[in-house]
């Protein structure tokens, strides 16, 4: 008997993931899913945990979007099979189409699944390391769309102290539950953000997820040393303590 497929799906909005998730249970009612996430992160945690044989990756979600996850699933699981969730245009769609990457056109049509289900079907096993190296090699056609303006300033609370913090000030963030501590050199606040939320307003290209409930100014970092079990350790410049990266977070830093 074969290997079940298994597979993740990884989608912001909550509507239009239930809705991906019930045409894959009428499409493919063998398929066993595993996770359902709503952001990169967990999606890259996901891929790691599971091994799943497919992956149903949104392009855009807060902070990680589904090309920086495809990216690092050649190292995190490489025999996951990718396919893109996408509202972009024909001509992002014809570099799909160019690279032989699979991929669903929002919203998802039942008909154009029903395909899609087949070819994966067929292939069987996954090469992320290839659509790893596709992703590496094409120009602007996936860029993302502009994104609203990052954050600049922050207001957070020091005991009874209220604090406006200038976001380039900030060394790292640290998920507190339903709040978030912003971590500077002269020291600590909180602010009244869950991290996941905040992730979605940073400038992505300054500030990096290292962990699940972790995130560093990359301005900040004085260095990063991979230990033998895969795992890092963030160095900061104007702090003394160290950050650890897990090992699913470092295969990012190989792809930036």
């Amino acid at each position: 008997m074969s290997e079940a497929f298994t597979a993740i799906v990884a989608e912001d909005e909550a509507l239009l993931r239930r809705a991906l998730v019930d045409l894959l249970a009428s499409a493919w009612p063998d398929l066993q899913l595993v996770a359902e996430c709503e952001d990169g992160a967990s999606a890259l945690e996901a891929l790691a945990e599971h091994q799943p044989r497919v992956a149903f990756l949104d392009i855009r979600m807060p902070g990680l979007g589904g090309l920086e996850v495809a990216a690092a699933a050649a190292e995190v699981s490489p025999a996951t099979q990718i396919v893109f969730v996408t509202a972009y245009d024909e001509h992002a769609v014809d570099a799909f189409e160019r690279g032989a990457v699979d991929y669903l056109l929002k919203p998802v049509q039942a008909d154009r699944l029903a395909a899609t289900v087949q070819r994966l079907q067929r292939r069987g096993i996954g090469d992320a390391a290839r659509v790893s190296a596709w992703l590496a090699g094409l120009g602007p056609a996936l860029s993302p769309a502009p994104s609203p303006p990052a954050l600049t300033w922050l207001t957070a609370s020091a005991g009874l102290e209220t604090r406006l913090i200038l976001v380039d000030e900030v060394a790292y963030f640290r998920a507190a539950d339903k709040y978030t501590t912003v971590v500077t050199a002269e020291g600590e606040a909180l602010l009244r953000m869950p991290i996941r939320e905040l992730l979605g307003a940073l400038d992505p290209a300054v500030f990096r997820q290292i962990h699940r409930s972790t995130i560093v100014n990359l301005r900040a970092v004085a260095g990063i040393v991979r230990d033998y079990s895969g795992r890092g350790t963030v160095r900061l410049r104007s702090r003394p303590e160290t950050l650890a990266v897990s090992s699913t977070y470092m295969a990012l830093f190989r792809s930036m």
